[in-house]
């Protein structure tokens, strides 16, 4: 038998563990999801129905938008959850014991959970990446229009704000990158010593030289208060695509490698990356948590359960696992403000506690 087969208890016992952890935790993350979005959509649903038109359709467009955000959000509580129950009914009903007497230790009795664990971590990643962050970025742009029709496609910037000397450029929507980029609903809001003089609106803007040549636009004399349309005209000489592109970058609404390439771009044009690198190196560190969640719960699976205790093991293994999620953010806010190095403030939490997991297991079962 191989040392990797030697380490897992029996085919038999190895798969009737992983299906008792993945039902437990896949069932208490589908009710955590249906209750914790009925109660997002009492807040919501008065916005949502606000704008005229508005009906039962665009309801269940939020749903679908919201509900991947609160399951990528909540599967490593589930996962901790469903760990603790799993392993405090293996202990009740003495299993936990008749495989430690059958020579397995503590570590070969979590290997199951361990296993399971990994592979929601990778169907947690695939998830983020291909479904949580196409919804987050949909529905902030839907947001943003108040729930109105959306004016953009996915993956496309919207209202970013440019300042062009004294001037103020908007932008409404942007779509392409570089010199192919196209701005539509542009408002040029022309200032003079701080004061408004004219606004410039059109309807497309594209590059032409050093300058943005804009379509179908009207100028609105703020002195005067009389409105001239032009054919075309310049705006914005100087102003380069990447400060329209880069203007705002968020992390959640893009995947783990459009974030990449953000940064890139990013470093290129020589802005700041260091808290945009933190959510990069979280989009692995964060599934990953999954990982940890069987070790830092696994006090709960081991002592006698008649000796009274085995609630106040569960408590210490839930202790545990939220104690992580406190640090994780905490390092991420501390990473977001330039405290911790971007590697630091993703992977700190995890190292730390799958340490502080791995003393507490060896101490009291190895």
């Amino acid at each position: 038998m191989s040392a990797a087969a030697s380490f897992f208890p029996s085919r038999t016992i190895t798969l009737y563990m992983a299906r008792l952890f993945l039902t437990r935790t896949f069932a208490i993350l589908i009710a955590l999801v249906v209750v914790l979005q009925a109660l997002d959509l009492l807040s919501e649903s008065g916005r949502i129905l606000a704008y005229s038109g508005n009906g039962e359709g665009e309801i269940w467009r939020y749903v679908g938008l919201r509900a991947p955000q609160i399951v990528a959000r909540f599967l490593p509580f589930s996962v901790l959850l469903g760990t603790i129950i799993t392993l405090t009914t293996l202990n009740q009903n003495s299993e936990v014991i008749s495989m430690k007497a059958a020579g397995l230790s503590a570590h070969q009795v979590l290997a199951p959970l361990m296993v399971a664990s990994l592979g929601i971590a990778a169907l947690s990643f695939a998830f983020n990446d291909r479904i949580v962050a196409r919804a987050t970025a949909t529905l902030d742009q839907w947001q943003k229009v108040e729930y109105g029709p959306l004016p953009i496609d996915r993956g496309d910037r919207s209202n970013v704000w440019v300042l062009d000397g004294d001037d103020l450029i908007q932008a409404r929507q942007i779509k392409g990158r570089g010199g192919g980029a196209v701005l539509g609903g542009v408002s040029v809001y022309e200032r003079t010593d701080g004061r408004l003089t004219a606004i410039v609106t059109g309807e497309t803007a594209r590059l032409d030289g050093d300058a943005w040549r804009l379509e179908n636009a009207r100028r609105f004399d703020v002195a005067t208060g009389i409105a001239t349309r032009l054919a075309s005209t310049q705006v914005g000489p100087g102003v380069r695509p990447d400060q329209f592109t880069l203007a705002t970058v968020d992390p959640d609404g893009l995947s783990f490698r459009a974030l990449a390439v953000a940064i890139d771009d990013l470093k290129a044009a020589g802005r700041p990356t260091k808290a945009l690198e933190g959510a990069l190196w979280h989009k692995l560190s964060g599934p990953l948590s999954s990982v940890l969640m069987p070790l830092l719960a696994a006090v709960a699976a081991f002592g006698v359960a008649r000796s009274g205790k085995l609630f106040v093991r569960a408590v210490i293994g839930m202790a545990l696992g939220f104690a992580y999620f406190v640090a994780d953010n905490f390092a991420l806010a501390m990473g977001n403000l330039g405290a911790y190095p971007p590697f630091l403030a993703a992977w700190a939490p995890f190292l730390l506690f799958a340490m502080v997991g791995e003393a507490v297991l060896v101490r009291t079962e190895e």
